[in-house]
């Protein structure tokens, strides 16, 4: 029986003969009856007349056809090839979903369908009957950028459920976008998670978004711009909450500010005269870093911006230049090859990323194929800062 319905599974007519490889007794018997007693012997092998089992089944009343029998025996089968069709509109249904995002067109969002495909991602989906969670992470994916909107808000307003985002399988999906998006790893543990929802203007805790500063003065006016200046004349880091900064939002005073990627330049700064100020986004701006970076541009001040000689530093650098009017800080293709001659490079990783400011910056990147952290330039970036 489970070669006859192989043959429906694999679309074969139930015609002509099967051989039965050592029939059992029970299977000879079987036979037979069907048969009639003197049509099958006890042997080797038994080839059974699948036409003539068929008209027998039908003149009988067991089945209309050998098909319809097998089927009662072992429940519906369905051809392969009707599987097959039935995945590839299936599939394609699930592309004309990913099709509608108004992100559709957008290279980060095209490297994550991809993604999707080749590891097969959509036919597990398809495959647990989870073809709605493409939708909802597409629907998710419009609400973004967003401007500083709490995560069940925006899960609320693209779902419907406040919680469709707190830990489940949709957040997975989304996140792994906005890994593609941010050019970093699919983040691992809740301190990544949350930066890479902040990376796309969603904020899940206003306490544990912060912000390292040094040498910012603030206008008189609220606790917080008192506790910047204070901290400025001891030169001594401070850490912003993305909370204070929406409470007692301070008014920057400075004719410019620079911004660095790594706590390491921050740090090697604390040990030079009073410069100029400096802001460090510890990778990945926070929300904090942007809500204050908003109140530096808000008053007029030059922002002075560089990161990592590597795929994400170009990234968050444009970004900058867009949203802040920011200008490069000793990120050109020259600069990356003093740095890259300091030593301790490390291979490059991620999805490339353009240099607009400096296209030979982004083919000098893809030549070396190495990456140097902003370390190596120390000594150049405090000269900058503390130069009159």
């Amino acid at each position: 029986m489970r070669r006859l319905a192989r043959r429906i599974e694999l679309g074969r007519p139930l015609t002509g003969s099967l051989v039965l490889d050592s029939p059992s007794a029970d299977e000879i018997k079987a036979l037979r009856s069907l048969l009639g007693s003197g049509r099958l012997r006890a042997a080797a092998t038994v080839t059974v007349d699948l036409d003539r089992l068929s008209g027998v089944l039908a003149d009988a009343g067991i089945a209309t056809d050998l098909p319809a029998a097998v089927e009662a025996l072992v429940g519906s089968i369905t051809p392969r090839e009707q599987v097959r069709a039935t995945d590839r509109l299936a599939h394609e249904a699930m592309f004309a979903t990913l099709a509608t995002s108004r992100h559709a067109e957008s290279g980060w969002y095209r490297q994550w369908t991809k993604s999707l495909d080749r590891e097969g991602a959509l036919t597990r989906m398809l495959r647990r009957g989870d073809t709605r969670l493409l939708a909802a992470a597409v629907a998710v994916l419009d609400t973004l950028p967003a401007s500083g909107l709490p995560l069940p808000v925006v899960a609320e307003r693209a779902t419907g459920d406040t919680k469709a985002l707190s830990s489940t399988p949709l957040a997975t999906l989304v996140l792994r976008a906005l890994a593609v998006r941010a050019g970093v790893p699919v983040p691992r543990g809740s301190e990544a998670e949350r930066r890479l929802w902040e990376s796309a203007g969603v904020l899940t805790d206003d306490l544990s978004s912060q912000v390292l500063v040094l040498g910012l003065h603030a206008e008189p006016g609220a606790p917080l711009a008192g506790w910047l200046t204070e901290a400025a004349h001891r030169r001594t880091p401070f850490r912003v909450t993305l909370h204070q900064l929406v409470t007692m939002p301070p008014v920057p005073k400075a004719a410019e500010v620079y911004v660095c990627e790594n706590p390491s330049v921050l740090r090697a700064a604390v040990a030079e005269p009073p410069g100029a100020p400096l802001i460090c986004t510890e990778g990945v701006p926070s929300a904090a870093c942007h809500r204050l970076l908003e109140a530096v541009r808000n008053t007029g001040a030059a922002i002075r911006w560089r990161g990592d000689f590597d795929w994400t530093g170009l990234r968050t650098t444009t970004m900058a230049i867009d949203r802040y009017g920011a200008v490069p800080w000793r990120m050109t293709s020259d600069d990356y090859d003093t740095a890259l001659g300091e030593g301790e490079s490390e291979p490059l990783r991620g999805s490339p990323a353009a240099s607009p400011w400096d296209p030979d910056l982004e083919q000098r990147l893809h030549a070396t194929g190495r990456a140097v952290m902003e370390e190596r330039l120390i000594p150049l970036l405090l000269a900058d800062l503390t130069r009159e």
